[in-house]
């Protein structure tokens, strides 16, 4: 398919760059691919004349009609570039892709033709992953659309959110998108801050500045020199902490303890808390000056309540991390999960699985692996003729219980099979029961 007159040069331009672009129609048809373009989502099958939307996502109708913002759509409309974040196929299966479609001005009131460049996350994965951020969700993608908008800047980044969210994931992210990812990432927790540990640890100290200073040492914002500080539970820190910090992001400059130099700082500040930091400003309990100089650029991290969809792809790739390929989910283990309220959040969800993989013998783990203590997990007796067995005139061990009810299911199942599957154990486990039973 030839390009309109005019066009061709611009098409052998996109063919030098070194990220995917193509040229659109109004149409959505792609009248030029770059070799990008073709190697990360062609998957070595012709695109041109064909729609973007069936290359991209592999339907039949635009995006804005599968749930999803079509950039060209906005752009169309609004004749200027427009910026989404999309989950795409490629030929390593889903991923998510930062879009940006640029018109190109025509004779009449809309464009005609549209430039789209694409930029694949790969600080964020939509499969399960063994390490990084995941998620498809609505509320993981809209934030994962923040973090790539302000990554390249030298933006002050605040992370808020509830604890255990994985804040630190996200300022790594930041970090590994931006023009720092070459330097180093220096985390610092600001909670149980003294003032002589907070200097000494952020700004270091010259040799003899006191007591034990048998050399000199770099601080941590040395450390972070060409990367990015990231200060994690800032809510955390002392008023007459603040005074200090906000001096050195005013100035740019610090003195080791002990020193007379001024030094230049040189990093990318990323801070975060589970703090409502406003109302604390209201309360006199944060300085409202170093609260609107980290503010520049709020991101909320969401709870796995606000993204609950993510919670099977979340679980999946927790399990792997920390019992490697060796343990898997039970359906019904995965809608257990689904159904729990996490005030832990990811943390929660990942110590419960960590948990649930010591807990099976088998390599499935099942819902009574995922009880919060074994109380929860002895199942209740029916009653039947011999349910007496249960009638307690006092508390015993719960050893003890459950032998009682495993010898009961035991005198009513065919077989140990079936018993097994039913009682939700593996047979090894069943056999080593029914043992303690005797």
């Amino acid at each position: 398919m030839k390009l309109p007159s005019g066009l061709a040069e611009l098409a052998a331009y996109l063919e030098e760059l070194p990220e995917p672009r193509i040229v659109l129609d109004s149409d959505y048809t792609i009248l030029a691919a770059n070799k990008a373009y073709g190697r990360d989502f062609g998957g070595g099958q012709p695109v041109i004349g064909r729609r973007c939307y069936e290359v991209s996502h592999g339907i039949d109708v635009p995006c804005d009609r599968a749930g999803e913002s079509c950039p060209l759509k906005g752009s169309s409309q609004s004749g200027r570039p427009h910026r989404v974040l999309h989950l795409h196929h490629t030929p390593r299966g889903e991923e998510h892709v930062d879009v940006e479609t640029i018109p190109i001005p025509g004779t009449g009131n809309r464009p005609r033709l549209f430039v789209e460049a694409m930029r694949v996350v790969r600080q964020a994965s939509g499969r399960p992953a063994a390490q990084g951020m995941v998620g498809r969700s609505a509320a993981f993608l809209g934030m994962l659309h923040q973090i790539m908008r302000v990554a390249p800047s030298e933006a002050v980044v605040l992370l808020l959110g509830e604890t255990g969210t994985g804040k630190e994931l996200i300022a790594h992210a930041l970090h590994e998108a931006s023009s720092r990812a070459g330097g180093p990432f220096v985390a610092v927790d600001c909670s149980g801050l003294t003032e002589t540990l907070f200097e000494s640890e952020l700004f270091g100290y010259e040799k003899g500045a006191f007591t034990g200073a048998s050399h000199r040492k770099t601080g941590l914002v040395e450390a972070a020199r060409g990367g990015t500080l990231f200060l994690d539970e800032i809510g955390e820190l002392p008023l007459f902490l603040q005074v200090k910090l906000l001096r050195l992001l005013e100035t740019g400059s610090y003195r080791r303890v002990g020193g007379v130099e001024a030094l230049a700082a040189d990093f990318r500040l990323v801070a975060a808390t589970h703090r409502e930091l406003a109302e604390m400003v209201r309360q006199g309990e944060f300085r409202r000056d170093l609260y609107y100089r980290i503010n520049t650029f709020p991101i909320h991290s969401p709870s796995l309540a606000e993204r609950s969809d993510d919670i099977p792809l979340l679980a999946q790739s927790l399990l792997e991390r920390v019992a490697g390929p060796s343990k898997r989910l039970s359906a019904a283990a995965v809608t257990a999960l689904g159904e729990r309220a996490y005030e832990g959040n990811i943390r929660e969800l990942r110590n419960l699985l960590e948990r649930a993989s010591l807990l099976a013998d088998g390599d499935e783990i099942l819902p009574e692996h995922l009880a919060d203590d074994l109380a929860q997990r002895v199942p209740i007796a029916p009653r039947t003729e011999d349910s007496n067995i249960f009638a307690l005139s006092a508390p015993i061990a719960l050893d003890d219980l459950q032998a009682r009810y495993v010898a009961w299911a035991a005198r009513h199942s065919e077989d140990r099979k079936t018993l097994a599957k039913t009682l939700g154990v593996s047979e090894r486990t069943l056999y080593r029961l029914l043992k303690r039973s005797e």
